[in-house]
């Protein structure tokens, strides 16, 4: 048996073990918001200690965590170093996730298995990594014994929110500083490029009123219909720019929520609503910005005795690939092509993710995990979100060959 086919061989011995951890990780709610998941993290370091595996518990003081819009954050890092000198490699899935709304077929935090498929919500975005990663890891310590170079696993809570407490916050303590690193992915491509994201809250300021006489008010309502047409007319526009990363396609607009009024006789005084920006990696994301305070400025000014106020809630950076990531890509294009039977081919994804952080700061990094071929196929963010087993099998086995490529 060669290397590889013996790291196949364990990954297949241990991979009831594997599902079964997963199933587990699912079990233990992490929506977010409210974003209460410092309980997660403690049952996942329970669960990787009964594996003999140790991780470090990294929690972020509460007003950090508050002021980033969540209520609990402790951050894991499993640290495996094997030697002086080679390559040090980080793998990072999140566990934070949107709540599951309505639909459902399948418990959302049940880790039902039916068909071949998992469900529930995170077991494809992305705590099948958490699975992935962790036996990878432990496939390369029993099979291929590196004597050299580290492998951390970063498993973190605030991707939904943007990261700022979660792998943001690991850079900024001096906690992780690999020199390569993979994100929690799909199984199909690797993802060298990314969108960014801005998102702003909008208020509009108008003047209640009885609906009576209504001209003794200022609607605000009336208003943020003007500006939200504005926004959807730019959005149009958008369709005509086109990115030249292959699997991006073009900047758009997505306003996601919209509050406001008292009473159905009463002229709204104020209504807010949140927009959702994507940008393509060609973009400049100060001038995207600018660009829509001042369309939102312009729009509102038309309409008298309206005044509005603009709050940035995120902005996240696209990344755009850097040079040091080929080691990266061709072991899991050449594995990939092994294991899955068909070429890994490298793209951008209109999707955020973590992987930016570490590039900002100069670290190399692709996205590649457990998934299908699109995020419409995992349903993340849908009901009855589900991962092929076999597609955590496979992507398994393709991290550890990469990890032996690069450490032994």
């Amino acid at each position: 048996m060669t290397t590889y086919t013996q790291l196949d061989a364990w990954i297949d011995a241990h991979f009831d073990e594997e599902v079964r951890f997963l199933q587990e990780l699912i079990r233990v709610p992490t929506d977010t918001p409210p974003g209460n998941n410092a309980p997660h993290a403690e049952r996942t370091a329970e669960l990787l200690l009964a594996m003999g595996i140790e991780a470090e518990k990294h929690p972020v003081p509460a007003a950090e965590v508050q002021a980033a819009g969540l209520q609990s954050i402790t951050n894991l890092i499993v640290r495996r170093r094997y030697g002086a000198g080679g390559t040090a490699i980080a793998l990072n899935a999140h566990g934070d996730v949107v709540p599951p709304g309505e639909g459902w077929t399948h418990d959302p935090y049940g880790g039902e298995i039916e068909d071949g498929k998992i469900y529930g919500r995170a077991s494809a975005v992305s705590k099948c990594d958490f699975a992935t990663f962790t036996f990878a890891m432990r496939a390369l310590e029993a099979v291929c014994k590196p004597n050299q170079g580290s492998v951390e696993l970063l498993i973190t809570y605030d991707e939904e929110f943007g990261g700022e407490v979660g792998p943001a916050w690991l850079l900024k303590h001096d906690l992780t500083k690999p020199d390569l690193m993979i994100a929690a992915g799909f199984s199909y491509q690797v993802v060298t490029a990314h969108n960014g994201c801005l998102q702003l809250e909008v208020t509009v300021h108008g003047q209640m009123a009885h609906a009576a006489i209504p001209e003794s008010g200022v609607d605000a309502l009336q208003a943020a219909v003007r500006i939200l047409n504005a926004l959807y007319a730019q959005n149009t526009l958008y369709k005509s720019i086109s990115s030249k990363v292959p699997g991006i396609n073009h900047p758009y607009l997505n306003v996601g929520l919209i509050s406001g009024g008292t009473n159905t006789n009463v002229v709204p005084g104020t209504v807010s609503f949140k927009l959702d920006r994507r940008m393509i990696p060609e973009e400049n994301a100060v001038e995207v910005e600018n660009n829509l305070r001042q369309l939102i400025a312009e729009t509102a000014a038309t309409f008298p005795g309206i005044k509005v106020d603009v709050k940035r809630m995120l902005l996240a950076h696209a990344m755009r690939p850097l040079p040091g990531n080929q080691p990266l890509v061709d072991a899991i294009q050449r594995h990939g092509t092994i294991i899955f039977g068909e070429e890994i081919p490298t793209m951008g994804t209109p999707l955020y993710t973590d992987v930016r952080l570490f590039a900002q700061r100069g670290i190399p990094g692709v996205v590649y995990g457990a998934g299908p071929r699109t995020v419409l196929e995992s349903h993340a963010k849908r009901a009855d979100e589900r991962l092929e087993l076999e597609d955590l099998r496979g992507a398994t086995k393709v991290i550890a060959r990469c990890l032996c490529d690069l450490l032994c």
